[in-house]
């Protein structure tokens, strides 16, 4: 186990371009799907811890899934696995940047990555919110969708989640707030709903 928790995070800080959020689906795809370490309920509260502690998104995910699948030595390894490819290419592209980066190919190329980061963070984002508010999978929904009928949804249509996220939305592309007090503010209006409804 260790050595695939090793080999997945590895993988995982290879392909995530685009920093934390774009590495959400790819631990998603390794841990929950293909190692079947977490499940998706796991992944999501998981996802949630690692967003609320300081530190990269995931580095802090990395630490978590290693501390909860094998213990310390779990932690240390996919923290490992998650930083040495960052760590490398950074190394390189620093020195291949700061020779050659008047050239028109590099500034081609990067212009080129910035619309799969861009796919790569709303995938992520889209997920995070189909499970949170309709309790489904992104992928069975959209599967759902194109075979002509929706997969059941075992909770249903989840109207304090929407409720939350249209209310964080407006606040924070219209009142400009800030991430932390928006992030406190859901979790406290949240809390206090659920107590109300008698559903906590």
């Amino acid at each position: 186990m260790l050595f695939d928790l090793f080999v997945s995070f590895f993988q995982i800080g290879l392909f995530s371009v685009g920093g934390g959020y774009a590495a959400i689906p790819l631990i998603q795809s390794q841990i929950v799907d293909r190692l079947g370490l977490l499940t998706l309920a796991e992944f999501t509260d998981l996802i949630t811890v690692a967003e609320m502690t300081p530190g990269p998104i995931a580095l802090n995910a990395a630490t978590f899934v290693g501390t909860r699948c094998a213990g310390l030595g779990g932690a240390l390894l996919c923290t490992a696995g998650c930083m040495l490819p960052s760590v490398c290419i950074s190394l390189a592209l620093a020195y291949v940047y700061y020779r050659w980066r008047t050239v028109s190919a590099v500034q081609t190329l990067l212009s080129a990555l910035r619309p799969a980061v861009v796919a790569l963070i709303a995938g992520a984002g889209l997920s995070i919110l189909c499970l949170a508010v309709l309790h489904a999978d992104l992928g069975a929904l959209v599967a759902g969708i194109f075979a002509g009928a929706l997969p059941d949804l075992p909770d249903g249509f989840r109207a304090i989640e929407a409720v939350l996220f249209a209310g964080a939305l407006i606040v924070l592309r219209m009142k400009k707030a800030g991430a932390i007090a928006v992030l406190f503010g859901t979790g406290a209006v949240g809390t206090v709903a659920y107590l109300l409804l008698g559903l906590a």
